[in-house]
Parts: structure tokens; C-alpha cells; sequence
């Protein structure tokens, strides 16, 4: 498959200045609420740490509690199926809805879904799926994969949202009032409800000691779809397992204070049983996930609980947009799970990172993140992955930096020179660094020179 064009790809995003400066904006606000919220909580760090434990002892022993989180779901009444990667979970999905001759799907947000890529595949046989979280819905209408865990069409303005519902669903395209494109968009989804035969969701956590699921919210939308059609599906992730029910509330207490800077989400939904007169079924899905647990170096990621607090927070991610990445998952959590997919289509997204820890810092399971994508780095430049660019500006680099005295030359010369430079030379085509950035004036001297002037004569 064709390698992901990030830098490409967000240069065309950047271009687009109203929205990239609200995409920026936006999303900061949202760490900082985290933020404001979290230092509410004198036990956030413990928190934390024990959400992190959890998350790992689960993991540790994940085969046993998938097996007895089957075992109650199936006492309950679910009906649990099993999927080796999204193609087996795809047919396992179209043979239920066929079994019950749904030809309408109603869901709620899921990103092992898209993941899966299961409208595309159900849509070509006849299945409509609706999207019916707001964010969703409205990518889904512009035919756009989400481009944020959380909030998945946060890189569009209101102006924007207000042209695709004129164009699709027949709005007025001159109102941007956020209250009439909602409702709107509620009015066109309600009669979906009714007329689907079969409603999906996800999962945010699943409880292998009581065999239900959780999923949380802030509109509603997976309630009605788990609960007007008789059929409800919910495609789980093996990795949302948690032991005990009382292990819940440490999460739950994170959840929505990470991802959008709120003490709760609006609802949080336990699914233990079908109701009278229906049927729930359960896929639990690998797609990658065992072998990801594995891998020494990356398995941590498994801990995720897709708030997207490192997407907020990531400078990387904030200016370049969710859909750069070509990846169903963006930003930091994207940059370190993506390649464990396909080493070679996504071998540009650990370098689509400065590496400064605020992805690791704001992780309410404390994954290592920043760790993992510079190690992604050294496995790319081991296995030869790197562009030919690239490969030979860290081989220049990697001369350079090894020769002290060589460098101390180079960093002089830069100093001297740049000012005095012509801007062509530096501002063109051919450097990417100069596209959105002046570089900046050289100082009067180099900070080694003046270490020696000022400290050197008295070691």
C-alpha cells in the first residue's frame, strides 16, 4: 500500500488558515479543562497509577478474562462470537444482520468499526449503516473518516458542517446556528431509529466479572440504537476487558475528565442482557491486538482507553489535523499503533512527533508514548524504512553530531552565514523547515563560546 504523506498532507490543512487555527484552539481548550479538572482531584496521580496497574494486570492475564468474560455474557444471554482480524468481524456482523434480514443498521461511534472498515463493506452489500453520533454523522455525510477519538469532526468550522447538511440532508446552507444544524441533524436521524431492524455499539469497558459491557456518552445516541431495534451488536476490542465491576469507577472518574475537561460523561450505559423479546450479541475482536501484546517494546499501548487527551495536547497533531495521518487512529496514540498495522504505509507518523512527553504526561493510563514512537523511530531506520531523503540527512546528521569539533564548525559557520544569506537560499521549494517558519536571527555567539569566555577559566 501507498506510504502515508503526513507532511503533505497537513500542509494542505495548515493552508485552510480559519480552520487550522481553530482546530489549534479548540483542542487546547481542552487540555487546559482537563487540566483545571484534574487538579480537583487530589488522588489524580494515584488514579493514574492504578488505572495503569489495572490496565496491566489485565493484560498480563487477558486469555483468562476474555474466557470468563464469555463464559457470564453467555449466562446472561449474550450470544459472544469471535473475530481473528476485521475481516472475520465483518462477516460474522453482515451473517447476523442477514440471519435477521435487517437491511438498516443503526450505530453509535466506534472506532473499532471504522477500524474494521465495516460500512464499506455492509454498505456494498446492500446494508445501509447510519451514523448516529453528531461528529460521526457529519463525516459520514461528507464522506470523511473521523478525524479525532473524541471528537470526530473537529477540524470543520460551523459554516462548514452547515454546507454538507444543505448538500445532503437539505438544511438552510446560510444558517451556522449551532442549535439548527443539530436539531436538524436529529430530526433527519430520529425516523432511522424506528425504521432499523439492528443497532450497534461499542464498547468503552468491558467487565469480564459480571460479563457486561459499558459505553459512554454525551448524547444519548447509543441508547436508542442498543435499545429500539431487537437486535443490538456491540464489536468489542479483546483489550477493553477489566477484571471487576468495582475496578469501573477508577476509569470512569478519568474518562471524560481526559478527553473534553468534563467531571462525567452525560450517560454511561451498562449492557449486561438482552431485554425481553430481543437478542445481544457480542464480537470480541483481536485484529492485531495479540501480536501487539508481544511485542515487548509496544504492548503498553493496549492500555489505551481512547479519551484522546494526547491528541488535544500534542502540538504535532493540533496543526496538522486528524486526517493527515491516514489512519483510522491520529495523533500520538495513532503515530505508536498505526505502525503495527503496516510498518511501511505508516513509517512517516513517528516523525510526525517533537517528542516532548506532554502525550505521556496527560495519559491517564500512563502509556510511555513518546517512548514508544522513538523507538518506532530506531526499528524504521533499522529495517530500512526511512525515505531516501530523510536516510541521507541523518547520515550527514549522524557525521556531524559524532565529531565534536566538526560540529562546532558547523554550528559557527551556520551562525555566520544565515543572516547574510540571500532569502532564496533559504525560503524555497526545496526546504521544508523555511514553508511555515522564519528562521530565526543567530546570536552574537554560540553558547559554547560563551561558556568558555565566562566558565571555562574557572574549571
Amino acid at each position: 500500500m501507498k506510504r502515508v504523506d503526513h507532511a503533505g498532507a497537513s500542509s494542505k490543512f495548515i493552508a485552510i488558515k480559519d480552520n487550522a487555527d481553530f482546530h489549534d484552539k479548540r483542542l487546547w481548550d481542552l487540555r487546559k479543562k482537563r487540566d483545571a479538572e484534574s487538579e480537583e482531584i487530589p488522588e489524580w496521580e494515584e488514579l493514574r497509577t492504578l488505572a495503569s496497574a489495572i490496565k496491566e494486570h489485565t493484560l498480563t492475564h487477558l486469555a483468562d478474562y476474555l474466557e470468563q468474560f464469555e463464559r457470564n455474557a453467555t449466562a446472561n444471554g449474550i450470544v459472544v462470537h469471535w473475530a481473528r482480524d476485521a475481516a472475520e468481524h465483518n462477516q460474522i456482523v453482515f451473517e447476523i444482520l442477514s440471519s435477521h434480514d435487517a437491511t438498516t443498521l443503526v450505530k453509535s461511534k466506534s472506532m473499532l468499526t471504522d477500524e474494521c472498515e465495516m460500512r464499506p463493506f455492509l454498505e456494498h452489500r446492500d446494508i445501509e449503516v447510519v451514523e448516529t453520533d453528531l461528529g460521526e454523522r457529519i463525516q459520514q455525510l461528507d464522506d470523511e473518516p473521523p478525524s479525532h477519538i473524541v471528537v470526530p469532526a473537529v477540524h470543520k468550522l460551523r459554516a462548514d458542517v452547515a454546507k454538507v447538511f444543505a448538500r445532503t440532508i437539505g438544511t438552510d446552507p446560510s444558517n451556522h446556528d449551532v442549535a439548527y444544524l443539530a436539531e436538524s441533524q436529529r430530526r433527519h436521524t430520529r425516523p432511522c431509529y424506528l425504521q432499523a431492524q439492528a443497532g450497534m455499539t461499542g464498547a468503552n469497558f468491558a467487565i469480564a466479572e459480571t460479563g457486561s459491557f459499558v459505553v459512554c456518552t454525551n448524547e444519548g445516541n447509543a441508547d436508542l440504537s442498543a435499545n429500539l431495534p431487537k437486535l443490538h451488536i456491540a464489536s468489542i476490542g479483546i483489550e477493553k476487558l477489566i477484571p471487576k465491576i468495582e475496578h469501573l469507577g477508577v476509569f470512569i472518574r478519568m474518562l471524560s475528565r481526559s478527553a473534553l475537561g468534563s467531571p462525567i460523561t452525560q450517560i454511561t450505559s451498562h449492557f449486561r442482557a438482552p431485554r425481553a423479546g430481543g437478542e445481544m450479541h457480542v464480537v470480541l475482536v483481536d485484529n492485531g491486538r495479540s501480536e501487539r501484546l508481544g511485542m515487548t517494546d509496544f504492548w503498553y499501548s493496549l492500555k489505551c482507553i481512547r479519551c484522546g487527551a494526547c491528541m488535544n495536547t500534542c502540538p504535532v497533531y493540533r496543526r496538522s489535523g486528524g486526517l493527515s495521518y491516514g489512519a483510522t487512529y491520529s495523533g500520538p496514540i495513532g503515530v505508536i499503533i498505526d505502525p503495527t498495522f503496516n510498518l511501511r504505509q505508516y513509517s512517516a507518523l513517528p516523525f510526525a512527533s517533537t517528542l516532548n512527553g506532554s502525550c505521556s504526561n496527560v495519559c491517564p493510563v500512563k502509556i510511555n508514548i513518546h517512548e514508544q514512537i522513538y523507538k518506532w523511530r530506531q526499528i524504521i531506520a533499522e529495517r530500512h524504512q526511512l525515505p531516501l531523503a530523510k536516510k541521507e540527512a541523518m547520515r550527514v546528521a549522524g557525521k556531524i553530531l559524532g565529531r565534536p569539533r566538526l560540529y562546532r564548525a558547523a554550528v559557527e559557520a551556520a551562525a555566520a552565514g544565515l543572516d547574510h544569506l540571500p532569502r532564496f537560499m533559504i525560503y524555497n521549494p526545496f526546504n521544508a523547515w523555511g514553508r511555515q517558519r522564519e528562521v530565526p536571527a543567530s546570536p552574537a555567539q554560540t553558547f559554547r563560546q560563551w561558556y568558555l569566555r565566562n566558565r571555562g577559566a574557572k574549571r
